[in-house]
């Protein structure tokens, strides 16, 4: 389903002149910014059609058809933590650490070396807070990372993970941000947001860095040139304005700095957690939501879909509700995922599998840097032709 420009036009026509939805709808063909009260309203009141026809016009003003994913791979250093947010299946605590697992520098640089010769772009490493994985433990895996491979793009640690690491440190975050930074960390992911605000935070995720601290980091990032991603957990406690509150503070943030690439709406998962009595939201809601993030979030380049986490045929659907990118080929058994209850419980995709994915829905598949320079169009190129690429799969 790909909803035409108009669709779009012909949607917001039709509503009758003193419909609040009408007048939030022009101001979005105008390319004007629309207020918090409409995101809030575009929750309450939008279709989803109606959402979903605003929401890719928008997209294809700012990508055409262009669907972007990469190929990397993940490190997860540690399920051991410190913290016990409600809504995690993945963590352990540090009192039963004896239930996780924990990795050293040489097994983490063993699976980096073991993508020698592969033509992935990307590690993502993300875990848990180990009171033992120090800020210098990290650093020394960032260097030892680099001086083996530098062209690889290291995105790494959420604000959680690097908020502890510099108050153990007793280091600014500023201070700490150009330590991890010259090491060869090149930007950051965007976990460990959740909800920002306080009513929700305190009931989910108490414990851990706030809101401002959060942003702080980000913000420090973006000062120092680098880049950085933004998420959301949406699907559980919280209401429509605190989703709103959410992506605001996001875009406020991006309006001082624009250093942000993509925001990434993620789903709830209710496996094995202490949250597990929560309903998860339908594939209705979750596409309205997409909607609404790429008509709220409008200095966003981009909007992304984890196809891990929705499914494959749920990504597809993604792209017709304002998603411009679903991630990579993520080549391991990332187990954050499948923990969480994901649609995939092992996540690994081919390239030919992603390019056939992207081009069943009439969109057009781009192999993308990080940074989201464009590496490869593959809408008139056949992964899988000999010697086009001999590592595609």
């Amino acid at each position: 389903m790909i909803s035409t420009t108009s669709d779009a036009f012909a949607l917001v026509a039709a509503l009758d002149d003193s419909n609040e939805l009408k007048q939030i709808g022009e101001k979005i063909l105008r390319k004007e910014r629309i207020s918090f009260e409409d995101g809030v309203m575009l929750f309450e009141k939008g279709s989803l059609a109606f959402l979903g026809a605003l929401a890719n016009w928008v997209r294809e003003q700012k990508h055409g058809h262009k669907t972007y994913f990469n190929r990397n791979f993940h490190i997860e250093p540690t399920n051991v933590c410190v913290f016990s947010c409600k809504f995690c299946s993945y963590s352990r605590l540090y009192a039963h650490r004896e239930e996780g697992w924990e990795l050293s520098i040489d097994q983490m640089l063993d699976i980096v070396k073991s993508y020698d010769g592969k033509p992935v772009t990307e590690v993502h490493i993300v875990g848990g807070v180990h009171p033992k994985m120090t800020l210098d433990f990290f650093t020394s895996l960032l260097k030892a990372i680099k001086a083996h491979r530098p062209d690889l793009h290291i995105k790494g640690f959420t604000p959680v993970e690097l908020d502890y690491m510099f108050r153990k440190a007793k280091v600014s975050v500023e201070e700490g941000m150009r330590i991890v930074h010259e090491a060869g960390l090149d930007s950051l992911p965007g976990g460990g947001a959740e909800i920002f605000h306080p009513d929700i935070r305190t009931q989910i995720c108490d414990d851990k860095v706030d809101a401002d601290g959060w942003l702080h980091i980000h913000k420090a990032a973006h000062d120092l040139g680098m880049h950085s991603n933004a998420t959301m957990l949406y699907g559980h406690i919280e209401s429509f304005y605190h989703r709103i509150d959410h992506m605001d503070r996001l875009r406020r943030l991006q309006d001082k700095t624009g250093g942000f690439n993509t925001f990434i709406p993620l789903k709830f998962r209710n496996k094995e957690n202490e949250m597990s009595h929560i309903p998860e939201s339908t594939v209705v809601e979750d596409m309205r939501m997409y909607a609404v993030a790429r008509l709220y979030m409008d200095n966003f380049p981009h909007i992304k879909a984890y196809w891990p986490m929705l499914g494959r045929q749920n990504a597809q659907l993604s792209l017709s509700f304002g998603v411009n990118d679903i991630d990579g080929t993520i080549d391991d058994s990332t187990k954050i995922y499948a923990m969480a209850g994901s649609e995939e419980q092992t996540p690994a995709m081919s390239t030919t599998e992603l390019v056939t994915l992207i081009r069943q829905v009439k969109r057009q598949p781009i192999e993308r840097g990080t940074l989201y320079n464009e590496i490869r169009d593959y809408s008139n190129v056949e992964p899988e032709e000999p010697g086009v690429d001999p590592q595609l799969n």
